[in-house]
């Protein structure tokens, strides 16, 4: 039972282990889905603000994805930039799963 917006599916739950991160491309997106320690699950962008790289080729322990190439630092909850050299917060999707379904809303 989906509600309004625009809501499309970017994983699975058990694509995900707890603890890491995934690449995902949907949409002409490039995100990076994670599972937190406990089940949490957030998306973000997955391309740092700071340089071109990957975040999920980076480092992720406790809701913080280190880029590997500069080791910029983020909140995977909040997409909020926690050290040098990020000058600019990271794009967060609100989530939802269904069914076993990972799902994130989509701006218009």
């Amino acid at each position: 039972m989906s509600e309004a917006g625009n809501w499309v599916r970017v994983a699975s739950v058990d694509d995900v282990e707890e603890g890491a991160a995934i690449p995902v491309e949907t949409m002409g997106l490039q995100l990076a889905v994670y599972r937190l320690q406990g089940g949490q699950i957030c998306v973000t962008d997955n391309i740092c603000t700071h340089a071109f790289a990957l975040l999920t080729d980076g480092w992720f322990e406790n809701g913080v994805i280190e880029c590997a190439l500069h080791a910029g630092q983020f909140d995977v909850r909040t997409g909020k930039g926690l050290c040098a050299p990020i000058e600019e917060d990271l794009r967060t999707y609100k989530v939802r799963v269904e069914d076993g379904e990972i799902l994130i809303e989509l701006p218009d």
